[in-house]
C-alpha cells in the first residue's frame, strides 16, 4: 500500500508516519508525505529512502495534489478543513484527486460538533469558539458533507480539544451519537497516542470506519465545561 499524507508535519501525521515506519505491521505502507518546506522532513527520507517520497507543496493547490497521490491507494488530510475563503479548497482538491487517480479510501481530519452533537455546557461553548457560533455554511461542516456526497470510501474523524497527555486513551462515538467526551491526547506514549491510533487501525483495515464519521475523545472528560490542558 501507498499513503498519501496530507499536512504530512502535523504532529498527529508525524507520529503517524512513525509507527508506519518502524511497526512491522505496516511494513509494506510506503509514504508519500506533502507538506510545506519539506526539507522538515528530509530525515525520514534519509533513514527509509526506499518507503518515503517527499513532496513540497500546498494543498490548496489541485495540481500539486494530484501529482502527489499518482500511484497511491488511501489518502489521510492531517488539517482540518478551514478554507472559508477559499470554499472548502483543500476537500474539493482531495476529491478531484482521488477521483483522478482511482483512489477511493480517503481518512480526513475535522472536529468534534460539526453536528451539533456535544452535549452540555460544553456543546454551547464549543460553537462559539470554533464555528463563530453559526455551524451552518462553516467549512468543517460543508467538508464532511463533501465527502458524504462524493461516493468515496471516507472516513471524517471528528477530534477533540487536543492536550500533550502522555496516555492512549479513547472512545469512539458515531454520527448519530452523542459526543462523549471534550478533550484527547495527541502526545506520545511509547510513539502512540489516542489520534494516531484511530488513524493507524483504518490503514490496517480500510473496512473500519467506512464512509462514516467517528468522534473520538476521553471518556472521562466527558461532562467537562472546558477543555483538558
Amino acid at each position: 500500500m501507498k499513503l498519501l499524507i496530507l499536512a504530512a508535519n502535523d504532529q498527529i501525521a508525524r507520529i503517524v508516519e512513525e509507527r508506519i515506519l518502524t511497526e512491522d505491521k505496516f511494513k509494506d505502507v510506503d509514504l508519500v508525505l506533502l507538506l510545506r518546506r519539506a526539507s522538515r522532513l528530509q530525515s525520514l527520507k534519509d533513514h527509509y529512502p526506499d518507503r518515503v517520497t517527499l513532496v513540497d507543496g500546498d494543498i490548496n493547490n489541485k495540481q500539486v495534489v494530484v501529482d502527489a497521490a499518482k500511484g497511491c491507494d488511501m489518502i489521510f488530510s492531517a488539517v482540518v478543513d478551514h478554507d472559508d475563503a477559499g470554499n472548502n479548497r483543500p476537500t474539493k482538491n482531495i476529491i478531484a484527486v482521488a477521483e483522478a487517480n482511482k483512489i477511493s479510501r480517503v481518512i480526513e481530519t475535522s472536529l468534534l460538533g460539526i453536528y451539533d452533537e456535544v452535549p452540555g455546557k460544553f456543546g454551547k461553548w464549543n460553537p462559539d469558539f470554533c464555528f463563530g457560533g453559526n455551524l451552518e455554511g462553516s467549512s468543517p461542516v460543508n467538508a464532511d458533507q463533501l465527502l458524504e456526497d462524493s461516493g468515496l470510501d471516507y472516513t471524517t474523524l471528528r477530534l477533540p480539544w487536543l492536550n500533550d497527555r502522555p496516555e492512549v486513551k479513547y472512545s469512539i462515538t458515531h454520527r448519530h451519537d452523542t459526543y462523549v467526551g471534550v478533550s484527547g491526547s495527541r502526545q506520545s506514549m511509547d510513539s502512540r497516542q489516542s489520534m494516531d491510533d484511530v488513524v493507524l487501525k483504518i490503514v490496517a483495515d480500510p473496512t473500519f470506519g467506512s464512509r462514516y464519521s467517528l468522534g473520538i475523545a476521553d471518556p472521562d472528560t466527558d461532562g467537562l465545561t472546558r477543555p483538558v490542558y
